[in-house]
């Protein structure tokens, strides 16, 4: 059985583990369940009644979080003519071929996402070996695909995070940080939960959403209320 340290243990005191608090009463509860010394990040992870083995019950996509993530997001933007354009909406890195040859050659991964406009798939498509693995793989599905790269840097930069149900069925994202102000971070529990529900395959029979919890990094869980 895993030990856990005191400020674990005293932030579990805080928590009524039969109960399933409101979101507002979540947020509030979650800003001081924190146990690290830097600004912690607020997770929220979902139990889903999925089979992702099952084409039809695959969970997966994006959503933009209104308050943001709290995080300074790294985009490298891939794109032939508009990698200033990119340069100039936030884009941490911008370019063509020559940082694709980067990320192979000197196995450079100093970014948290990437996209690219379709012209740039063909090349790209060559290193997926590499990018695929790391979750870095750009993709029209969740939207990191696409002509008009301007919106793209613009979106990640601004809160765009990706969700995707694991061969269990959990959905683990972050949404936020103990810093948030409350209203914040229930303005981002609310629009991913929606997000959730509203993405519920329909081959799904039962119960669709298990358990819904919000913590801290290293934090103890809270169980979140929701409606299907």
């Amino acid at each position: 059985m895993k030990k856990h340290g005191k400020k674990y243990v005293a932030a579990s005191k805080l928590i009524d583990k039969n109960k399933v608090y409101s979101i507002k009463e979540a947020c509030e509860l979650v800003k001081k369940t924190s146990v690290t010394k830097f600004d912690s990040s607020v997770d929220i992870s979902f139990f889903l009644n999925v089979d992702t083995r099952k084409a039809d019950q695959q969970v997966r996509g994006t959503v933009v979080l209104p308050a943001g993530t709290g995080k300074d997001v790294r985009v490298l933007a891939l794109s032939h003519t508009k990698a200033e354009d990119a340069l100039k909406a936030g884009a941490t890195y911008a370019g063509g071929k020559e940082l694709l040859d980067k990320i192979v050659n000197e196995k450079w991964f100093d970014f948290d996402v990437v996209c690219a406009t379709p012209d740039m798939m063909g090349e790209i498509g060559k290193v997926g070996k590499i990018l695929g693995p790391k979750g870095l793989m750009p993709n029209p599905k969740t939207g990191t695909v696409g002509p008009d790269i301007v919106k793209m840097v613009t979106e990640l930069k601004g809160g765009k995070v990706e969700y995707r149900a694991d061969k269990a069925g959990n959905v683990n994202l972050g949404i936020g940080k103990v810093s948030f102000d409350t209203d914040k971070l229930e303005q981002n529990v609310r629009t991913i939960i929606a997000q959730i529900l509203k993405v519920r395959p329909q081959t799904v029979k039962g119960q669709y959403v298990l358990n819904c919890v919000i913590h801290t990094t290293m934090g103890p869980g809270i169980k979140v209320q929701y409606s299907e």
